[in-house]
């Protein structure tokens, strides 16, 4: 494997935490502090779960090498001087909440088709732009995550002359910048310049072959606004012939990459693995070959799925940080992101209660096991490491989200033994946070646990002989009987009362939940209040 090979966990790694093994190639390297570490994204639809990745990944490589005694800044760059180029079915306001087209000001949108992002008024009116409403969700995200990313503005960087001087040196060397750029990228003839400039006229970043002459001593290029794509479609340049400095345009992407590499002295960056065989070995060789510098470790990850299929904001089948942390602890989330990077995976919202299992799992491994990689990998989730938290489990938290109960919530959890006696009542109140995490769960996903237990005795009415089975299952519940026990015995009780076991089911359903149906009745009853359960069974309260 050779320095520039992104995909760096090939292969035996030196530690069993795949952030740890990370730590060790960019330390290799010999960096000076603040270690950087980057990520990036050019404002497009809805920045979901999946757009998190580079931010997650790098907060982990962060984290082993501050546990080395290094001190790490992490940037996440807007690539906001993009051109829009098609119009996104589904936007998300700051709120995170996922709209429609029809729900904003679109128009504001279509009338700036190929304008930077950072020009294009704001559709829900509460930033400055599009491009800054887009960095506020990444920016909003990261901080519910409780990871400090600096958000970095590309429109911000050129507009300062940050870019400038690598500008420069790419537009004196645009001839050898061309012949590398042709090792990986069709359509590199004599016309094609390294810079794009903002029509000052109509505003749209012009193409590549936009630039007529450029004067490297005054730091401008003449243009000649031309025709751009964008939105499928081809719109036809207004014509102007201009002059703009080098504040006043933008680098092609596979130039605009490693020049943020050198500008920001990147060390480290994650990336997706369709960078890994197109613009990373083209900004490699660009880095080095062009711009005279070292290019930084990269790390080539894979996607993961949602619910099986993948992202796609114009289907809409996304899902963002802010509605995730509505049913899962944010170190729960965080823990999703431990997994090896190289491994494509599924984030289940039907299963979540799957990953809050091995979550905990893994958490307690750390405090009772001696094993190097949670140990490793779960101070940066945890919130705290002090001491191992109480945590229901994430069904049974299901369970008692059916009641708004919290006396009923307590004692139930205290009875299966999820809460001891020396709890104290702040561990209690922790413990029981969960429950309304599962809750918001069972309730997205309409699953067996979305139902709502009677507080009172619903106005029910049965004949002699239902209420005798009924008596008799109380009777069955009050020896302590398990839940498929329960389960059998409801079957039994009604054979033995000449009873379709349907009928007792219902009438079971309707004592608990005042409804005709329910989740599965003894598994259910044996995880409730004994005597509470008696007691209605008995029609007593």
């Amino acid at each position: 494997m050779t320095d520039d090979d992104p995909y760096i966990l090939g292969g035996p790694q030196p530690h069993d935490f795949w952030a740890e093994s990370v730590a060790e190639r960019v330390l290799e390297r010999e960096p000076e502090d603040p270690i950087v570490i980057k990520g990036g994204i050019s404002p497009s639809g809805v920045p979901h779960l999946g757009n998190m990745n580079e931010v997650l990944r790098g907060y982990f490589v962060a984290e082993a090498l501050r546990g080395r005694g290094r001190t790490v800044k992490q940037v996440f760059t807007a690539d906001d001087r993009d051109p829009l180029r098609k119009l996104p079915r589904k936007l998300a306001d700051l709120d995170g909440n996922i709209v429609g087209l029809g729900d904003v000001d679109a128009g504001a949108l279509g009338r700036n088709l190929g304008k930077p992002y950072t020009a294009i008024p704001d559709p829900f009116g509460c930033c400055d732009s599009y491009g800054e409403h887009f960095s506020n969700l990444i920016e909003r995200s990261a901080d519910a995550l409780g990871i400090d990313v600096e958000m970095v503005s590309n429109t911000e960087r050129y507009e300062s002359g940050a870019f400038e001087e690598v500008t420069r040196t790419l537009l004196e060397g645009r001839e050898e910048a061309r012949n590398v750029l042709a090792n990986y990228q069709d359509k590199v003839d004599d016309d094609y310049v390294p810079f794009r400039p903002i029509c000052a006229e109509c505003g749209h970043v012009t193409e590549t072959n936009a630039v007529t002459s450029v004067d490297l001593d005054a730091g401008t290029v003449e243009y000649v606004c031309g025709d751009i794509e964008a939105g499928g479609q081809v719109i036809e340049g207004c014509g102007h012939e201009g002059t703009a400095t080098f504040r006043e345009g933008k680098l092609p992407w596979r130039f605009e990459w490693p020049a943020q590499w050198q500008v920001l002295g990147v060390d480290f960056e994650p990336f997706g693995k369709d960078h890994a065989e197109g613009s990373w070995p083209s900004g490699v060789d660009i880095s080095r070959n062009v711009l005279g510098d070292e290019p930084p470790l990269g790390m080539a990850y894979e996607w993961f799925t949602l619910d099986g299929e993948p992202f796609s904001s114009s289907a809409g089948h996304v899902i963002m940080v802010q509605d995730v942390l509505e049913f899962l602890e944010p170190e729960v989330l965080r823990y999703f992101f431990t997994k090896d990077p190289s491994r494509a995976r599924d984030f289940s919202v039907e299963r979540a209660d799957q990953l809050v299992d091995e979550f905990d799992a893994f958490e307690r491994t750390y405090f009772e096991d001696d094993d190097e990689r949670t140990a490793a990998a779960y101070p940066p989730v945890a919130a705290t490491v002090d001491e191992h938290p109480i945590r229901l489990p994430y069904t049974f938290a299901a369970v008692l989200g059916m009641t708004d109960d919290g006396d009923l919530r307590e004692a139930m959890a205290r009875r299966e033994n999820h809460i001891p006696d020396e709890a104290t009542e702040g561990d209690v109140a922790a413990a029981l946070s969960r429950v309304e995490y599962a809750r918001t769960w069972a309730e997205r996903t309409d699953n067996a646990y979305n139902y709502r237990l009677a507080t009172d005795l619903p106005p029910v009415e049965f004949d002699e002989n239902t209420e005798a089975a009924l008596d008799d299952l109380a009777g069955v519940v009050e020896a302590g009987r398990d839940g498929e026990a329960i389960q059998s015995e409801i079957f039994e009780t009604a054979r033995s009362h000449d009873m379709d076991p349907g009928d007792l089911f219902t009438a079971g359903y309707r004592l608990f939940f005042d409804t005709e149906q329910g989740p599965k009745l003894g598994p259910f009853l044996a995880e409730l209040d004994r005597a509470f359960v008696v007691r209605r069974l008995r029609r007593e309260g």
